[in-house]
């Protein structure tokens, strides 16, 4: 190992212990085990409603994870995903955002058993019939016994800049041994732009059409953010998904891309 990375990685790893010291604790995830040994998750990148159409009978009869917005979708009370998991923290910020509030709506709408994953620290009021556990959100770089140490006790995760991340690492943590992840398109420097004002317009298309509200927020977020800064926040998500992979092939887990055009990388592309 040359001098400068060994170098590095003495930093991340003085760094990660830091942080696993300060922010990782002890989480109960007593009764979540995997059912079976396939887990689709289901990120809400525009592929996915081709997936879901031309796949429609293995959505049906799998454990399904769902992200983000997706409970605002016809989709989610169609499928009645078994896990659902939120990490940014505008989707725990109730009152100021009528797209969340009605997400929060729907949740408690939920007939069926399901299993809601939340960052710990985050206040979530208990719900009939929906199970909630937390997680660490908390990223831990440096030497692979750190990491993989942090990973194994559910303490932290690689980067955790998009939530595929923890969305991946809950169905490690559940014992899934073969993980396919849909709906990851991640083709955002398609639509990548810098407009006239010297702003960045980045477009993150879903599967579902947002509605004005959202369009507005989306732009209000980026409307500080430069060019090189959400290049920086690519390039830290995309390299945190090759942690994964590590991590996963250490354990003898599987994790399949089965997105259409994904521009991850990291994991072996497989369709469903």
């Amino acid at each position: 190992m040359k001098i400068g990375k060994m170098i590095k990685t003495a930093g991340s790893t003085i760094k990660g212990l830091a942080k696993l010291v300060l922010l990782g604790r002890k989480v109960d995830w007593y009764g979540v085990d995997a059912e079976g040994d396939t887990l689709i998750v289901m990120g809400n990148g525009p592929s996915l409603a081709d997936s879901l159409r031309e796949n429609a009978d293995v959505f049906e009869r799998m454990p399904l994870l769902a992200v983000n917005f997706a409970a605002n979708t016809d989709e989610f009370f169609a499928l009645r995903p078994r896990y659902y998991l939120m990490a940014d923290p505008v989707f725990f910020n109730c009152g100021t955002n009528d797209n969340v509030d009605l997400l929060w709506k729907n949740i408690e709408r939920v007939n069926w058993r399901m299993t809601l994953f939340v960052p710990n620290g985050q206040v979530v009021k208990p719900m009939n019939g929906v199970e909630i556990r937390r997680f660490n959100f908390v990223g831990i770089e440096g030497a692979g016994w750190l990491r993989h140490f942090a990973y194994a006790h559910k303490l932290g995760m690689p980067r955790p800049r998009n939530v595929l991340i923890p969305s991946i690492m809950a169905g490690i943590w559940m014992g899934y041994k073969n993980i396919y992840i849909t709906g990851a398109d991640h083709s955002w420097t398609k639509t990548l732009d810098v407009n006239e004002h010297n702003e960045v317009v980045s477009v993150q298309p879903h599967f579902y059409c947002d509605n004005d509200a959202e369009h507005k927020r989306v732009a209000s977020v980026y409307k500080n953010i430069r060019l090189h800064e959400l290049l920086l926040s690519f390039h830290i998500a995309f390299k945190a998904y090759f942690d994964v992979e590590e991590y996963a092939r250490h354990i003898g887990v599987n994790i399949y891309n089965a997105t259409p055009g994904s521009f991850i990388d990291a994991f072996e592309r497989r369709s469903l």
